[in-house]
């Protein structure tokens, strides 16, 4: 059987090779991993047409194979991939893993793996789902899986972490609440620049001048958070203007090369400001920028002005 795993999230196709590897009850000895980038197409498949000493089958992991997609890197004789594929009588599993949101269909070998072998597209367009899935046999509610994504964010190896954590603290308690989550979760930076931004964006200066100062406490620096700031307006700009233009969500995802939870985001906060707005919030953030790096004004007080005068520059 011949795999072709690919996707952005790296998370998800190891997650997959552990799901096969369990189907076929596979032994981490008839395990082995190759890299396209590094290794021999033809000397991989040669190894995979070995019979193992020990037993029936084999898994070989074949990492990194742009060779289904367009890219240009070390060459590789695609074609005793063709034969291999068209050879039924293989015992071993073959995974070959991609990081890229799309195959070259183009491609003879990206045909006869999809008519041949099975080709997987692995995805966070449903996020809720997948960390549903792993919280297992943990009855959770949607609205704690949305709490618990606003607080991690959308990194599913963080997210992972997180539930490993919470199971553990739960143990033998399969209901996990709103007040878990709360409790034993860490919350990620991009969940307190959401918090300033809606603050900003609503004209609520003492809420705002705290997320900020609460930011500062976890050790960030104001630069940085400029930074984050405009780029979270940049692409709320963006996202609007997409959107007035027709584009779906998904197009965005491959035109600003984000994932679907950041952009959801975006166009839920963009709704909220104009377009001269976020126009004018980027000029002042660059202004701003500008004038800590030349010395004009003390980075820490700059930034507490520029929240403080928000209010001035909606439009």
């Amino acid at each position: 059987m011949t795999y072709v795993l690919y996707g952005t999230e790296e998370f998800l196709l190891k997650r997959e090779i552990q799901k096969i590897i369990l189907k076929n009850k596979i032994e981490q000895y008839d395990i082995n991993y190759y890299n396209l980038e590094e290794d021999d197409l033809k000397s991989i498949l040669e190894d995979a047409s070995t019979i193992s000493l020990f037993s029936n089958q084999r898994i070989i992991i074949i990492e990194n194979s742009y060779i289904f997609t367009g890219a240009s890197k070390k060459t590789q004789d695609t074609k005793y991939l063709e034969n291999y594929l068209k050879e039924k009588n293989h015992n071993n599993i073959i995974i070959f893993t991609v990081i890229s949101d799309k195959l070259d269909s183009r491609k003879k070998i990206v045909t006869l793996a999809s008519e041949l072998g099975t080709v997987m597209r692995l995805d966070t367009n449903n996020l809720n789902s997948i960390v549903k899935d792993l919280f297992e046999n943990y009855q959770i509610n949607n609205s704690e899986i949305d709490l618990l994504i606003e607080r991690v964010g959308d990194n599913l190896s963080l997210l992972d972490q997180e539930i490993e954590k919470i199971k553990v603290y739960k143990n033998d308690d399969l209901e996990v609440t709103k007040e878990d989550i709360l409790n034993l979760t860490t919350k990620a930076i991009d969940t307190n620049i959401f918090h300033l931004i809606d603050n900003i964006i609503s004209n609520h200066k003492q809420q705002a001048i705290e997320s900020y100062l609460e930011m500062i406490k976890l050790g960030e620096e104001p630069i940085k958070i400029i930074v984050m700031l405009a780029n979270q307006f940049r692409l709320m700009l963006q996202t609007k203007l997409l959107k007035k233009q027709g584009v779906s969500i998904y197009e965005m995802m491959s035109i600003l090369g984000q994932k679907k939870f950041p952009l959801e985001k975006a166009i839920e906060k963009g709704r909220n400001i104009s377009e001269e707005s976020l126009f004018d919030f980027l000029k002042q953030l660059s202004d701003l920028d500008m004038n800590i790096k030349t010395g004009k004004i003390d980075k820490n007080i700059g930034l507490e002005i520029f929240i403080l005068t928000y209010d001035e520059k909606k439009k």
